[in-house]
């Protein structure tokens, strides 16, 4: 498995990094044992690094896959929303707690868009900073979709790794183009911050043409870790040979080739909870229920966590 260094931070990552989301309750919702055995077959073929977050709700499996696991270490990336102290204490000993950590790698702020929602972290920012200087906290780092986003995080002196949305068609970028979110990414590389890219396949929509999608993405010269979701042993085994180099021709008949969808079930109330989520404006409240505007989805799933009915899904 081919590894990079990851920024100007003192970890070296596998280029494949293992994002967790699509395990989660949110998608595929795999059984905590089922999703720690495909976290550890990653493992076993060289990958050394994982991003979560706290909203994905998936803790417990990537815990038991941590303590099952003896080999190389792993670095753990995962996110939270705290705004203030004492929300940033809160989720930082949740995430110490359940994946049964001394300390978490990478710490992030999740969804961040710009200058002015960093500054309205500040108080869990600087929470963060402390423990990583008592050594609670490897790095800190933030996620986002946006191209203001990732421009902030160069003049931000607390961010060292960036997460942002890239991919060959541009998918989910909310401010603008594949080309203006490639030239912050570059910048932001350039200034020494990590980078680890993700929705290389735009969510699922990209999944009939992978092979372009994740050349693309593996070949970014300012990118040193693509956060890909896996979610059956089959696509692990495609991913890993993919990123150490190998021929994947053996694995092609494995994999699913059919875009995966959001589904909105019929029994939908039209509460408007989705619509107010959805960071990529993909959903709106027409006749009483909700629907998708497919070409905008990336098919996170965070509205289906807000969905009080239970009637949105990712399949």
């Amino acid at each position: 498995m081919k590894s990079a260094k990851l920024g100007k931070t003192p970890f070296v990552v596998s280029r494949l990094c293992f994002g967790t989301l699509t395990l989660s309750p949110l998608q595929r919702n795999l059984p905590p044992q089922e999703a720690a055995d495909l976290l550890l077959l990653a493992f076993e073929q060289g990958v050394n690094f994982l991003d979560t977050a706290e909203f994905y709700d998936n803790y417990e499996a990537i815990g038991l896959a941590l303590s099952q696991w003896h080999g190389q270490p792993i670095v753990v990336e995962t996110k939270c929303y705290a705004y203030d102290r004492e929300g940033a204490l809160r989720s930082l000993d949740k995430a110490l707690q359940r994946l049964k950590r001394d300390r978490i790698e990478i710490f992030m702020l999740h969804e961040q868009e710009s200058e002015h929602t960093l500054r309205g972290h500040t108080e869990a920012l600087e929470t963060f900073a402390r423990a990583r200087d008592q050594g609670a906290i490897g790095v800190i780092g933030m996620s986002t979709h946006f191209v203001a986003g990732v421009r902030a995080a160069i003049a931000h002196p607390l961010i060292e790794v960036v997460h942002p949305i890239r991919n060959i068609a541009g998918l989910g970028v909310v401010d603008g183009t594949r080309q203006e979110m490639e030239a912050a990414v570059s910048d932001c590389h350039a200034a020494g911050r990590g980078i680890v890219a993700m929705k290389p396949l735009g969510g699922g929509h990209l999944i009939p043409e992978r092979e372009k999608a994740l050349a693309y993405a593996m070949q970014a010269p300012d990118v040193d870790a693509v956060a890909l979701g896996m979610q059956s042993p089959a696509e692990v085994a495609y991913a890993c040979a993919l990123f150490a180099g190998e021929d994947v021709t053996r694995y092609e008949h494995a994999i699913a080739i059919q875009p995966r969808k959001l589904l909105i079930e019929s029994w939908c109330q039209g509460c408007g909870a989705c619509q107010a989520r959805c960071q990529q404006d993909a959903i709106r409240i027409e006749n009483g229920r909700a629907e998708v505007d497919a070409a905008r989805c990336v098919l996170c799933g965070y509205c289906a966590a807000v969905c009080s009915e239970f009637c949105i899904k990712v399949f």
